[in-house]
């Protein structure tokens, strides 16, 4: 096995053995905000995204929760009938979750924070499911029969918010793409070698798919409303309504 780099915040990777247990979440909320452009502004548009679908007896789902920023949030926006569950695969990261919401102050009495897998979990009827950056590192072969179960699992008229790093349309334009995010890397202080590890660290972990074949495994669910709500660059939000 290759020897662990960093790939800042003091998480040390190896070569394709990018991970969200052992000691990432204690670091996790830091790194991701550094790493992803624009990541606080898309929770504030995920919000408000929120108020068109979440009823006062709405049941709804973060899948992915990781440190529970955004689920805090979208429970502290809408009246405390609302049930909120956030699922994560990593119990470590659930274990920070529940340790940042306590440490914000925040009341999470209607927050539910589960150790799960998203692909096999039994959904309730939901009205709002948000994706957050989570899809992406599903296995390919998985990732249509989860957004399969999404769409079922929704009440007629719900929302469903994917967020997604993208690959280009083509070659040329993946180079592009990759190059600019590189660039924004190195602005917000990494380091070459880091943003070359965190690369390295990925291979095989995160697979994204580019616009097209997003909307195509989305429409495949049974969306036919879908638009794009976000983009800059290689990552892009999507809304979806049952």
């Amino acid at each position: 096995m290759s020897k662990a780099t960093n790939v800042g915040e003091g998480i040390s990777v190896a070569n394709a053995s990018w991970t969200f247990g052992e000691d990432t979440p204690k670091k996790f909320t830091e790194h991701v905000r550094r790493s992803v452009p624009f990541y606080e502004e898309g929770h504030e548009l995920v919000q408000q995204v929120s108020d068109f679908f979440v009823q006062p007896d709405s049941v709804c789902y973060e899948l992915g929760v990781s440190t529970g920023v955004l689920i805090r949030k979208l429970a502290a926006r809408h009246k405390p009938s609302v049930r909120w569950v956030g699922i994560d695969k990593e119990p470590n990261m659930i274990e920070q979750a529940r340790l940042e919401i306590q440490n914000s102050g925040f009341k999470a009495e209607n927050v539910e924070l589960l150790a799960d897998d998203i692909n096999l979990f039994p959904y309730e009827p939901a009205d709002f499911i948000v994706a957050y950056y989570t899809v992406q590192f599903i296995p390919p072969r998985l990732r249509q029969e989860l957004l399969n179960r999404i769409y079922q699992s929704l009440n007629w008229g719900g929302g469903f918010v994917l967020f997604e790093k993208v690959r280009g349309p083509d070659a040329r334009f993946q180079d592009i793409v990759s190059s600019l995010y590189a660039e924004y890397k190195l602005v917000q202080g990494y380091s070459p070698e880091e943003v070359i590890a965190k690369s390295r660290s990925l291979k095989g972990v995160l697979e994204p798919f580019s616009t097209q074949g997003n909307i195509d495994m989305i429409k495949r669910a049974g969306f036919l409303d879908v638009s794009t709500i976000f983009k800059w660059v290689c990552f892009e939000g999507f809304l979806c309504i049952k």
